[in-house]
């Protein structure tokens, strides 16, 4: 692709950019397995299982896709991909806290999951006729369908009985999955391009954007991490700094692929986004793995990219601010005048964060615990009021 061709607008659809991300963690993990059944590299077990449930989480919260089959976006729905994120999320910073449970929650997903959904995609009498007839790009997506869904199932039987092939053996099956999975990534892609119409919304009664739905991500990610912070400071549970910091790394990347959103603000989602994108997911996800290969820069690219984005974004509603201020009293609706102050508390907090993270022991352990939890919730109380703002814009539109 040339270089004017990287500027072009990215037309991946999201579902397309989570399968993308779900296939490069199958690929590293693949590749990082064999160095580390040589004993090259460490290994934490703990920060994939994470990081894939937390993938996992991603389908269901932002598309209603669930390891089941897709399901409307109710509020139980959102509610079952919440939890699956906040286990995910705590699995990955406190090793061993939440013994096997981690690991059969992926089974389920994996195995039961896998051949759920390619029961559902044989048996439908309307699609699957339908698209094996047609032939050409429909047919290949059920053949990529089918060898996903079947490396599933096989992926899961791995985490049943991790003894049942030696680490290399594994580790090619990994990369084999990853490879089905991007293929499929490729295929479904070239469908929505050419059967425009087979892309939907994800339906039901819950209205959340794609920014929403990664705003209540990192709200829930945040807040978990404070909370945790303040007995992990007293050294009653163990912590996971290089999973703590792949995991955000990787909410980073997945903003930036969805919808162009970084923490500097955003951005045109051109091809160039993408692969950046694709590339800071490559660095979390290492560091998910791989404990402590990636500490050093990583806290420094977070540490700084939240000092500037939080810095910037003071500036960006420091005017608009000073403008409604400016107005005699009354006129200003109190629900701007709350999310306003909202996102002021939010970005203090963010460059608070940011700092502590250049400066060790700026902030006590239990402090910053407190910080951040307080960071979580300004998040999710800044998406409720987005959601109210939203509701009260269709209810005008409406009416007029």
């Amino acid at each position: 692709m040339t270089g004017r061709g990287l500027l072009r607008e990215a037309d991946l659809p999201l579902e397309v950019v989570i399968l993308l991300l779900a296939g490069l963690t199958m690929l590293i993990t693949g590749g990082l397995l064999f160095p580390i059944s040589t004993g090259a590299l460490p290994y934490y077990e703990d920060g994939l299982y994470g990081l894939l449930l937390v993938i996992f989480a991603l389908q269901t919260i932002t598309l209603g896709k669930t390891p089941f089959g897709d399901m409307r976006r109710s509020k139980s729905v959102l509610a079952a991909g919440v939890g699956v994120a906040s286990v995910g999320i705590v699995t990955s910073f406190i090793p061993d806290l939440l013994g096997d449970n981690p690991r059969v929650l992926l089974f389920v997903c994996f195995g039961p999951g896998g051949l759920l959904l390619l029961l559902q995609m044989s048996l439908d009498k309307e699609k699957f006729p339908t698209w094996w007839r047609l032939g050409g790009t429909p047919r290949h997506l059920v053949l990529a369908c089918s060898a996903v869904y079947g490396l599933s199932m096989l992926i899961a039987l791995l985490l049943a009985q991790r003894q049942l092939l030696t680490v290399p053996a594994t580790a090619a099956v990994v990369l084999v999955y990853g490879v089905a999975i991007v293929h499929l990534a490729a295929v479904l892609g070239k469908v929505y391009r050419t059967y425009p119409e087979t892309e939907r919304p994800a339906g039901g009664d819950v209205g959340l954007s794609t920014d929403h739905a990664m705003l209540l991500l990192m709200g829930t990610f945040m807040l978990l991490l404070g909370v945790l912070l303040v007995p992990v400071s007293f050294g009653t549970l163990p912590f996971s700094g290089s999973a703590q910091l792949g995991l955000l790394v990787v909410i980073f990347a997945v903003q930036m692929l969805a919808s162009g959103s970084t923490p500097l603000g955003p951005f045109r989602r051109s091809w160039l986004m993408i692969l950046v994108g694709l590339l800071v997911a490559t660095l979390g996800i290492v560091s998910s793995i791989v404990p402590d290969i990636l500490v050093v820069p990583l806290t420094i690219l977070v540490g700084v990219l939240n000092i500037l984005g939080g810095l910037i974004n003071l500036v960006n509603i420091g005017a608009p601010l000073l403008k409604k201020l400016a107005q005699p009293r009354g006129t200003v609706p109190p629900l701007l005048v709350r999310l306003t102050a909202a996102q002021a508390t939010m970005n203090l907090l963010t460059i608070m964060f940011g700092t502590s993270m250049l400066v060790s022991d700026l902030i006590p352990g239990p402090v910053l615990g407190v910080v951040l939890a307080a960071n979580g919730c300004v998040l999710l109380y800044l998406l409720r009021l987005l959601i109210v703002l939203k509701r009260q814009r269709a209810t005008s539109a409406a009416a007029g």
